[in-house]
């Protein structure tokens, strides 16, 4: 299989994924927060095939190719939520919005500086309930067909941007559980620690559930030692 054509299999099957509406059927429940008021948010989940820095891991199924990436970024460390994790580009739904896919978009043209013209909506993910951060947030997902130069546009929003290899994601040798401790509580969740330009980027919380559900339905995670912890400290 060639490279385009791993391209376009992985297009398609992102596409089928697109349908599928039980996707996040059984996300983790977290009442710990109790009745909260959504507000409504929108997250770009945007594959492509990159023209540069390709992974070094030969995945196992083959429309993984080594090129084929998702777009993520660092969040600034002077942030008030989520300081410093990575995140897909997104934010909040504006009145001036249209939807999901419109705030989507503006998101990721404000944060990244991609053309959205480049970018082939291939549907909306079923919206996903965050109590910690008070918001309904709407995945859409989308194939680069023509990509744009992207990087950080705004150093107060966002320390980096990065054209992450699916590869590097799949890579047991990068797969983690995260594990975060508060007091008596204590959360578990999927993690992924790729390098990207020689630097190391944790990948969790709800965006690394995501990736994990997504990786996994789409049949292209590998086999990877939960036992392998990764301790986030306070």
């Amino acid at each position: 299989m060639t490279a385009a054509d791993a391209g376009g299999a992985a297009r398609d099957e992102l596409a089928a994924l697109a349908r599928d509406t039980t996707l996040f059927a059984d996300w983790p429940n977290d009442d710990r927060f109790g009745d909260v008021d959504f507000r409504d948010a929108a997250v770009l989940i945007l594959f492509g095939v990159l023209d540069a820095l390709p992974s070094d891991h030969a995945a196992q199924d083959r429309a993984v190719s080594r090129d084929l990436d998702v777009l993520l970024l660092a969040r600034a460390e002077t942030l008030r939520s989520h300081a410093g994790q990575v995140a897909f580009p997104g934010g909040r739904v504006d009145p001036g919005d249209g939807g999901a896919v419109d705030a989507a978009l503006r998101e990721a043209r404000e944060e990244t500086g991609l053309d959205p013209a480049g970018v082939e909506v291939l549907g909306v993910l079923p919206s996903i309930p965050v109590p910690y951060s008070g918001h309904l947030v709407t995945p859409v997902l989308g194939w680069w067909r023509a990509p744009s130069p992207v990087g950080v546009v705004d150093v107060a929003e966002s320390s980096a941007v990065f054209r992450t290899p699916v590869a590097d994601l799949v890579n047991p040798a990068n797969r983690y559980t995260t594990v975060a401790r508060r007091g008596d509580d204590e959360w578990r969740g999927p993690g992924f620690v790729p390098t990207i330009e020689g630097q190391r980027h944790l990948v969790w919380g709800f965006t690394g559930l995501v990736l994990d559900r997504m990786l996994d339905r789409l049949g292209w995670a590998e086999p990877w030692d939960e036992r392998n912890e990764f301790e986030l400290t306070p």
